[in-house]
């Protein structure tokens, strides 16, 4: 199996694992039963994913490699804000508008599923070394400066808290495209309070 099938397969059961989780609640869905929706052997499931909970990753991951490559591509000679303000969405460009809501579906369960919690958590933590990577270098000092890895924790806290606010503005499973502008300016608007 490619790594591209293999990236695949792990969003295809994400999608599956998200949809049960939504309609059963987490400590009811068992991994069976995400294997028999999504298709493949419970040993197919074990082996690429440690935990049920963890099967929300591939969703969550492309939630944050959105903003990542956005933050590569952020031109020298333009502010940060206005360059968030012009690419910015909450996924990748090539996902669609029902990967958008699954994705958003997932945050909204993290509220109340202290597992997906943690695992959001996490997954927003390992991102702060690609912010303080791309500060840095913007700025010629070492990813590890204190001043840095601040920054990198504080856009790091106000994608979450934007992010947060644009699942519980929408409590329709939809976000509008207005509700994507506004979390856009939210998040332009936060980020240019600490950088």
């Amino acid at each position: 199996m490619s790594d591209e099938q293999r990236h695949q397969l792990r969003l295809e059961i994400s999608r599956h694992a998200v949809r049960l989780f939504a309609v059963q609640g987490v400590a009811a869905t068992s991994g069976e039963q995400i294997a028999r929706a999504a298709g493949v052997s419970e040993r197919t499931l074990w082996r690429h994913f440690a935990t049920k909970e963890s099967c929300v990753d591939p969703l969550l991951t492309k939630m944050v490699d959105g903003f990542q490559a956005v933050l590569r591509a952020w031109p020298a000679d333009v502010e940060l804000t206005e360059h968030l303000r012009a690419a910015y969405t909450p996924l990748l460009e090539s996902s669609s508008g029902s990967e958008i809501k699954t994705a958003l579906a997932v945050v909204r369960m993290t509220h109340a599923e202290p597992a997906l919690r943690a695992t959001y958590l996490m997954l927003r933590e390992r991102s702060e070394t690609t912010f303080a990577e791309v500060l840095a270098d913007r700025a010629g000092v070492p990813p590890d400066t204190l001043e840095i890895r601040i920054r990198a924790a504080a856009i790091n806290a106000a994608l979450k808290v934007a992010t947060d606010y644009l699942v519980h503005a929408n409590t329709e499973e939809d976000a509008t495209p207005e509700s994507l502008d506004q979390h856009r300016e939210l998040i332009a608007n936060a980020i240019s309070l600490v950088t």
